[in-house]
């Protein structure tokens, strides 16, 4: 095996199939490298509140970090462990801010202890989203007291990488600004010290482990930082351009079980240590077969 002692892995399209399935094959993978006695973490956009599909596959795993690494929660304890969240004013600005720029966008705001949609931001045909949700202005004064751990805008006039582009100039000595999903102009806004590398980085240290010590599996533009940093960072054969330029290996596609194909080769010590060149960097490219 090689010195790989972390797997670090995003949900949504990189294990998890858009029928909300992760196959037989990556669970298995997953059990494997447990037992083998690596550590397992999954670092997610999902709020705590949307781990079911992980649940069922794993059981209580222990911890996860959710929100783009805004907040850490132990699902065996089913407890909150950490949060950082923007406070109403912040989040009022930001909004002021991005309607000057697209006067259409739509807002949703994310706490730790609930999910406030305005009217238009789901479609119809997402209306099962609003369970127990009844839409309306965000309440500002519930906002300063719960903290906002993810402010998300939304337009159907544009895609999510020209939003981000029109936006993040003007946000961004407030927030970090990313985006995961796939055709849907959606941007997610945290705290500017907040992205999944960070929380990850974090969680690592609490082990004892280094970077290099790190396998990270993303397939979208809000796991580039932590693909970037983490010693074999692994981009999906199937995820954005941009995650595929940041990892130092591409593996299959979702469709082909990627995921599981890279930790059976670490398992098997196929894969070279970390990754990383002799200068620490990240090394060239492999492609799993």
């Amino acid at each position: 095996m090689t010195g790989i002692r972390l797997i670090a892995s995003d949900i949504d399209g990189t294990i998890l199939h858009p029928d909300g399935r992760i196959t037989a094959r990556t669970v298995a993978a997953f059990q494997a490298a447990r037992a083998a006695g690596l550590e397992v973490v999954f670092v997610t956009g999902r709020p705590f509140r949307w781990l079911t599909p992980i649940q069922e596959a794993f059981g209580r795993l222990g911890t996860v970090i959710c929100s783009n690494g805004a907040l850490v929660y132990d699902l065996e304890a089913e407890r909150i462990i950490e949060s950082r969240t923007l406070d109403a004013a912040t989040v009022g600005e930001v909004r002021r801010r991005i309607l000057q720029i697209e006067s259409g966008a739509r807002f949703a705001a994310e706490t730790p202890l609930g999910l406030y949609l305005e009217p238009g931001f789901v479609e119809p045909e997402e209306s099962h989203l609003l369970e127990g949700i009844e839409p309306d202005e965000l309440p500002m004064e519930r906002l300063e007291a719960e903290g906002t751990v993810k402010l998300l805008a939304k337009v159907g006039t544009t895609t999510s990488e020209a939003f981000r582009k029109a936006v993040y100039p003007e946000v961004s000595d407030l927030v970090a600004v990313t985006h995961s999903a796939p055709g849907v102009a959606l941007l997610e806004m945290s705290c500017p010290d907040v992205n999944k590398a960070i929380a990850l980085e974090r969680y690592a240290e609490e082990l004892g482990l280094r970077r290099e010590e790190v396998a990270a599996f993303g397939d979208m533009p809000n796991d580039l930082e932590m693909l970037s940093w983490a010693g074999l960072g692994c981009a999906m054969g199937s995820g954005h351009k941009l995650a595929k330029k940041a990892a130092a290996a591409v593996t299959g596609t979702l469709e082909d079980d990627g995921v599981a194909q890279m930790i059976e080769r670490i398992l098997d010590g196929a894969v070279p240590a970390a990754g990383l060149d002799d200068d620490g960097g990240l090394g060239r490219k492999a492609q799993t077969p």
